[in-house]
């Protein structure tokens, strides 16, 4: 009796130890899964973040009205890269055509310069970059800068037949683009055509920018909006309403 006894309490020590042995491997499991889910987590809303810093940089390509592009963020308002992320909150300087602030939606303000691990966002050129996993999050905000403020208009202009101004009438056209000049304000470049038509303009950044041709003689002006997407030649034939020449 005593050593049966002796043998049930030796067993059920145990069986103690392997219940503790197999909590403790489910404890350390269920450890790691969910810090592998917190980092997941992180990791989702830093590129979450990353995807609405861009977007209020350069605008949601995704945003139309009337068959035309609405929203190109800070550099459509200013005509420049932000300086700083601070740029998207506060306008850096007294600026008219500054429109912000752009980062209202989907970016915690109180830290929207810092990615989930609490490290500074990195802002270089067209890249925003988060480190703070040990790992590089990258968002490439377009190929180059000169995707976003160096883009080209051109076209021509014709009278309501369709005619070309020639030699004759072509120094009596002026055609203008107005586009946020990089500084806060606007400007307006004017270029005369030639005889057939045909003008040029370069340098201009993304954004809805106006392209006006005015008749001198009769002082008659017509006027566009001009959608200019990042790296793109923009084609536009302007045509009076009237028959001119």
């Amino acid at each position: 009796m005593i050593e049966r006894l002796e043998m049930t309490r030796g067993f059920t020590l145990i069986e103690f130890i392997i219940v503790i042995m197999v909590v403790g491997v489910l404890a350390t499991v269920a450890v790691r899964k969910i810090g592998t889910s917190l980092e997941t987590a992180k990791y989702e809303h830093t590129k979450k973040e990353l995807n609405a810093l861009a977007a209020a940089i350069v605008g949601n390509p995704g945003l139309y009205s009337s068959g035309a592009r609405t929203d190109f963020g800070y550099v459509g308002d200013i005509g420049a890269m932000p300086p700083n992320l601070d740029a998207l909150v506060t306008s850096p300087g007294g600026f008219a055509t500054w429109d912000g602030p752009y980062i209202n939606r989907g970016v915690d303000l109180s830290g929207f310069k810092q990615d989930a691990w609490n490290v500074a966002y990195t802002f270089i050129d067209t890249l925003l970059r988060s480190s703070g996993s040990g790992i590089n999050i990258d968002k490439i905000i377009a190929n180059s800068t000169a995707a976003l403020l160096s883009n080209s208009v051109k076209g021509t202009v014709t009278d309501a037949d369709r005619d070309l101004p020639g030699t004759t009438y072509s120094d009596s056209l002026v055609v203008r683009l107005t586009f946020p000049d990089g500084s806060g304000s606007m400007t307006t470049t004017s270029v005369n055509p030639d005889a057939k038509g045909c003008f040029s303009f370069s340098g201009v950044p993304i954004g809805n920018q106006t392209l006006s041709v005015i008749y001198i003689p009769d002082t008659d002006t017509v006027s566009y909006q001009v959608c200019v997407s990042p790296a793109r030649v923009i084609k536009m034939d302007l045509v009076f309403p009237a028959d001119l020449w």
